[in-house]
């Protein structure tokens, strides 16, 4: 049986097919704004509840010149403006575990980072707000390693998990996706997120940043939803090629429609 997840008033598992989306960072007030509504009126156009994603930090950057956000407390502030005005629950990363209580008071989702997956003090902090966490796989991790991570937080009591796939490492600057995986991570108990752009990624590939093959991110959207995945997360942006952040692995806003009405009808043939 798997867990039925509430992100405010969403419910990922046992309903209908959920959409996690936004840039990948934050990169003004303006553009968060202008995407959500953008994003949330595609959504609803397809009936499909959706929850806003975007950083307000991004620690793990290939260089030190690379963009990070504007930090904790200014994004924050933005993301709690979004959630205000949209209307639509949010979902940010933390980083340490000092970041986890005044995410908590915003974020209706926390991200654990694939990077920092195992880190148990990050997962015992996050556990113990009681709210919902999204759980990014390691890119370095099997499907079934995942359990002992689920056990971390069940530890607190918490059991509002996602556990989120997002592709794994083969050779250098290369991910590669078993969907297989979306069902052995579906059968640890909790619904399974399929974390289409990051899956397109190819990291530390332009060398000083990563590059990425976002023309697949509708490929692997569909194979997800045919596997059975409960969720897809896709970073949007209006204009990947000038995205402060991951523009390789970014859907354009464009396409956002027709990949929404391509995976709505094969959830319908999945789910019935």
């Amino acid at each position: 049986m798997v867990h039925r997840v509430r992100i405010g008033d969403i419910q990922v598992g046992g309903g209908p097919l959920v959409l996690i989306a936004g840039p990948d960072v934050i990169e003004s007030e303006s553009s968060c704004l202008r995407h959500a509504e953008a994003i949330a009126t595609l959504a609803d156009r397809f009936g499909l509840p959706f929850v806003f994603k975007c950083s307000y930090d991004k620690a793990n950057r290939t260089s030190m010149k690379g963009y990070r956000g504007p930090g904790l407390q200014k994004g924050l502030k933005i993301l709690a403006k979004v959630k205000k005005k949209i209307g639509v629950p949010v979902l940010s990363d933390v980083h340490c575990a000092h970041q986890v209580k005044p995410a908590a008071e915003v974020l209706d989702c926390i991200q654990i980072p694939a990077y920092l997956c195992r880190q148990t003090d990050l997962l015992l902090a996050v556990g113990k707000t009681g709210k919902a966490i999204n759980v990014k796989k390691g890119q370095f991790l099997a499907p079934w390693d995942m359990k002992p991570l689920i056990e971390k937080i069940e530890s607190t009591g918490n059991r509002r998990i996602l556990l989120c796939e997002r592709g794994t490492t083969f050779g250098y600057n290369m991910l590669v996706n078993d969907m297989r995986s979306l069902p052995i991570l579906r059968s640890l108990g909790y619904p399974v997120v399929f974390d289409a752009g990051h899956s397109t990624q190819l990291p530390g590939g332009l060398k000083s940043s990563s590059g990425g093959q976002a023309e697949f991110i509708p490929v692997l959207a569909r194979a997800a939803v045919a596997a059975g995945c409960d969720a897809v997360f896709v970073e949007v942006h209006e204009d990947p090629a000038r995205a402060l952040c991951d523009g390789p692995s970014s859907l354009p806003l464009k396409e956002l429609p027709g990949m929404l009405h391509q995976l709505k009808e094969i959830w319908k043939v999945v789910r019935g």
